[in-house]
């Protein structure tokens, strides 16, 4: 080949080395933003939740993430701000992603994760499955696009685990994966005609998630008298789990009742 067309061709594959397009590495293998916990909220909409306490749990949440106590205790935090995912649950195969994982750092973010809450319908109302709502929950947050050193699970039920595996088993999985798992239990005034030992188990239903639920670093049980009460037990029971430190009580595992 002469040089000149020698010249020319090594100019051309230069050329063309240059447009190639060498892909970015994965999404999983890039770094992911920090934020200082990631905290699935799980709400238990089992046909024991009507629709009127259904809603009040609803404005719960929605108002709780709001309350200017726990925007401060996210804004005090290192990176200042969580990581939340909105999940509702009932029967073993009842789990649905209400508001996926969203950031959490001021008002405005706090507000239009409430918002979109407050704007969803209902997801079920079946039995009630605690272990596949704490296995869905685990699974979520392995997948988790943010990256966090806490991940909790914050559990609300008004009832005992009567679908899916031992909910104990569940519980034992998650905390070996260095998950904690929280309980906010809504306590109902009179029992189901048809079966009072769900929401009123032997010991009392706080008693029955503190040693069947909850699990992990300074886990603990706040407890709702009542479906009114529910919004400002949620509230104290955000701000400890954001701040990481154990419910305002004397000790760990402890119960707070709101009046």
């Amino acid at each position: 080949m002469p040089r000149l067309m020698r010249t020319a061709f090594s100019a051309i594959v230069l050329a063309a080395l240059t447009l190639v397009h060498f892909p970015l590495p994965p999404a999983s293998a890039q770094t992911r933003e920090s934020v200082d916990l990631l905290l699935v909220l799980a709400a238990d909409v089992s046909r024991s939740v009507d629709g009127p306490k259904f809603q009040l749990q609803r404005e719960g949440y929605a108002a709780a993430l709001s309350d200017p106590r726990v925007l401060d205790a996210i804004r005090s935090g290192p990176n200042g701000r969580i990581a939340i995912l909105f999940l509702e649950w009932s029967g073993q195969f009842a789990q649905r992603v209400v508001v996926d994982w969203t950031i959490i750092k001021d008002a405005q973010s706090a507000r239009q994760a409430g918002d979109h809450l407050l704007e969803a319908p209902r997801s079920f109302a079946e039995r009630t499955s605690i272990s596949a709502a704490i296995d869905f929950s685990v699974e979520l947050l392995d997948k988790a696009p943010f990256e966090a050193a806490r991940r909790t699970i914050d559990v609300s039920g008004d009832g005992t685990n009567n679908s899916g595996r031992d909910v104990q088993l569940a519980r034992n999985a998650a905390l070996k994966k260095g998950i904690t798992i929280n309980g906010l239990v809504i306590l109902s005034d009179q029992p189901l005609p048809w079966n009072p030992d769900h929401t009123h188990p032997p010991g009392g239903l706080e008693h029955y998630y503190r040693e069947n639920v909850i699990g992990g670093a300074g886990a603990f049980v706040l407890a709702a008298e009542n479906f009114a009460s529910f919004g400002r037990a949620l509230t104290n029971k955000l701000v400890a789990e954001i701040a990481g430190r154990p419910a305002p009580a004397k000790e760990a595992m402890m119960i707070e009742r709101a009046e």
